[in-house]
């Protein structure tokens, strides 16, 4: 007879992602830090009304995001569309939401949420068309995405659609 299974443990929290309150707490600080700031607090101030409630809505993009909560329901491009924001912005964002990341996360969480805002600031600055990396390849003339060839995926004239 074989002895009895050791009692199952939990699965470990995941310790990159932050808790609610951790998101809670980088968010508010953040935006306390964006709203003082030169460059970014006039936009802040141009574009919301009650703050409580933007938090609250960032709180939850912010938790949809990084734990998959669900909680958000929007879309952050057509907000930040005609807002009139430049390179000088996402980058002046990013560095104020990394400092305060390091300042109130543990270095793991802060590391996690500093990349996800890379990835998110890129897409937006792609969406925005501000993306200096894109702008420079159609001004030489190149395509602006270099995942593939503009004519990939194509037959070649004369024939049918390429399978793969």
């Amino acid at each position: 007879m074989l002895p009895p299974a050791p009692p199952s443990r939990p699965a470990a929290a995941a310790t990159h992602l932050p808790d609610e309150a951790g998101i809670t707490r980088l968010v508010h600080a953040f935006y306390a830090r964006a709203r003082a700031d030169w460059l970014l607090g006039p936009v802040f101030e141009a574009a919301v009304e009650d703050w409580d409630e933007h938090l609250d809505t960032l709180v939850r993009f912010w938790c949809s995001v990084l734990l998959r909560a669900g909680t958000y329901r929007g879309n952050p491009m057509a907000e930040h569309r005609p807002l009139g924001l430049d390179e000088q912005h996402f980058a002046r964002w990013l560095a104020l939401w990394d400092r305060t990341a390091r300042e109130v996360l543990p270095r793991e969480q802060a590391r996690h949420v500093f990349e996800t805002a890379e990835r998110i600031g890129r897409s937006l600055r792609i969406g925005l068309e501000i993306d200096p990396l894109r702008r420079l390849r159609r001004a030489g003339g190149e395509p602006a995405c270099i995942h593939r060839p503009a004519d990939a995926g194509r037959a070649p004239s004369g024939e049918g659609p390429q399978s793969t």
